[in-house]
């Protein structure tokens, strides 16, 4: 991967920091996106510690304005983006009939309209320089269904489906758009759900009367075998492949 500026949001931890280190472990200059500022600055200072090119921004997505003026002042301080990692996401958990009004406007805030504030703001810029790659890490329960997570399922399912149109219309300005789905992966949200020492064991085991089957490789996913899925739809190696969902999950939503 050629050293270049990549734009990753929800960096301060989790899903998003694994990739922002390991993209800039492959030489890119990444500029690391969170709303919370205290997390993203202490984030930042380890990798930077760790020699890496990180620099942070303070940005909620869920507003237009703030990204617009997040875009500008990271070219302005960095350079164009090249790339894109929509990694931002909260969860609410709760039965779909029984969610409030709070939970469901606030997931879709931030796991849908947030993708697609970035991803406008960066592939408007992206179109006139003929070139570029974005990767949104959704969900594998936006295709399958989830007990308590209607929300989060709703919403993954619009950001996935709003990227892969956008890769539609901007693929003869040269830009790609991609997908990651993960499933459980071992960060705060999935340990979020259980009790910190069972949160593997639940999802590996599954809940049949749940109706959710176990992950057939006997182990959760780590946030850097999420990343490496990033990277590569982010790198040269993925040049022919747009519009493209890769589920990584370890089996559990049986290749559907």
């Amino acid at each position: 991967m050629q050293e270049t500026l990549a734009l990753v949001t929800g960096a301060a931890g989790g899903i998003g920091e694994a990739i922002t280190r390991l993209l800039a472990e492959q030489g890119m200059t990444v500029a690391a996106v969170d709303r919370d500022p205290e997390r993203m600055a202490a984030t930042a200072a380890t990798l930077r510690g760790d020699g890496l090119p990180v620099t942070e921004f303070a940005a909620d997505v869920t507003s237009s304005r703030a990204v617009e003026q997040l875009v500008d002042d990271v070219e302005a301080r960095l350079g164009p983006v090249r790339y894109l990692v929509n990694a931002a996401g909260v969860l609410r958990l709760g039965q779909a009939h029984t969610l409030s009004d709070e939970d469901w406007n606030t997931t879709f805030a931030v796991n849908a309209t947030g993708v697609f504030h970035v991803s406008r703001a960066v592939v408007n810029r992206m179109i006139p320089r003929g070139s570029g790659a974005l990767v949104t890490v959704a969900s594998n329960a936006a295709g399958t269904a989830r007990a308590d997570m209607a929300a989060y399922a709703a919403s993954k399912a619009a950001a996935t489906a709003f990227t892969k149109c956008l890769g539609l219309e901007v693929a003869q300005h040269g830009i790609r758009c991609n997908v990651v789905a993960p499933g459980s992966t071992n960060t705060p949200m999935l340990r979020g759900m259980h009790t910190a020492d069972t949160a593997a064991q639940a999802s590996v085991a599954g809940r049949p009367e749940r109706y959710r089957v176990g992950i057939p490789l006997g182990k959760v996913a780590l946030p850097e075998d999420i990343a490496r899925a990033v990277a590569f739809l982010l790198s040269d190696e993925a040049g022919h492949i747009t519009l493209h969902e890769l589920t990584v999950d370890g089996g559990a939503t049986l290749g559907v």
